[in-house]
């Protein structure tokens, strides 16, 4: 069976990790010279609990090339053929180590390494579909090409209460636009080509939250859906609600942004990621 590897800023779930049997490389964040895993060594909660008081502003950095060639290494026991996605290449340095780390490792197997050019539930949604794959004895070439038809159609919407953690991160990209006093007016960005563009921006929370339903339920035909927060369990809930509207609640996946991402967020963003129907 192709084994599936997704790095932490999937955001998958533990039950769907398990389920399926995906295998998650972590990014690092590091506060100051401490250097923290995202997922083993920090949670969501510890990191924006933390993120909030720490006079360090933390940065995050890829995984070595070793953590993936030693991961590809083990899993060459079990397996001849295996698929790799990553954050996108744009934003991270995770592919790149991803892909030295197949140079590494030589023919021990077949690894074929997919930029997802997205993250979050971006990535996680096209890593959850290899993986159902995978369990249903689909073979590596025709996962691959599944997934090139399915990451076109997949999206990752995102909003904030403010882009300064954006800014500080370095990550801003054409969000830029919104800068100059615009800090603080909600902005909705998307990950475009890989690379991070403003959406719109909003007046208030509760109209932020308004366009990131309407993102979602204006979109024709709806195939998986996953909705996240940080902080802000209730707004989750709100958005499931609204969103049940069109898409069925009881298949909505929630999960966390997590810490890696999180750091160029800040601790109140929303996000909604869905792969849309043809």
């Amino acid at each position: 069976m192709v084994k599936v590897i997704c790095d932490s800023t999937g955001d998958l779930t533990k039950d769907i990790v398990e389920k399926y049997g995906i295998s998650i490389v972590p990014l690092n964040v590091l506060f100051g010279t401490e250097s923290l895993r995202d997922g083993p060594d920090i949670t969501p909660e510890q990191f924006y609990k933390r993120l909030v008081v720490d006079k360090l502003h933390p940065t995050t950095s890829a995984p070595a090339p070793g953590t993936f060639s030693e991961l590809y290494t083990k899993l060459s026991k079990e397996t001849d053929e295996i698929v790799v996605l990553t954050i996108s290449s744009k934003i991270s340095a995770t592919y790149e180590s991803a892909l030295q780390a197949k140079e590494l490792v030589g023919n021990i197997c077949k690894i074929e390494v997919v930029d997802s050019l997205l993250t979050c539930g971006g990535l996680g949604l096209p890593a959850l579909r290899a993986a159902q794959a995978a369990a249903k004895g689909v073979k590596l070439n025709e996962i691959v090409e599944m997934l090139k038809d399915v990451l076109p159609r997949t999206r990752a919407y995102m909003i904030f209460d403010t882009l300064e953690y954006l800014r500080k991160g370095g990550r801003i990209g054409a969000a830029q636009a919104f800068l100059g006093g615009m800090l603080k007016l909600n902005p909705i960005i998307t990950l475009k080509d890989g690379l991070i563009h403003p959406v719109t921006r909003a007046r208030s929370r509760a109209k932020a939250i308004d366009e990131l339903v309407k993102l979602v339920i204006d979109t024709p035909k709806l195939e998986d859906v996953v909705i996240q927060d940080a902080t802000t369990p209730d707004e989750l809930e709100i958005l499931a609600d609204r969103i049940s509207v069109k898409f069925p609640k009881e298949k909505l996946i929630r999960t966390k942004v997590g810490p890696a991402i999180g750091v160029h967020t800040g601790p109140n963003v929303l996000a909604s990621c869905f792969i849309a129907g043809k």
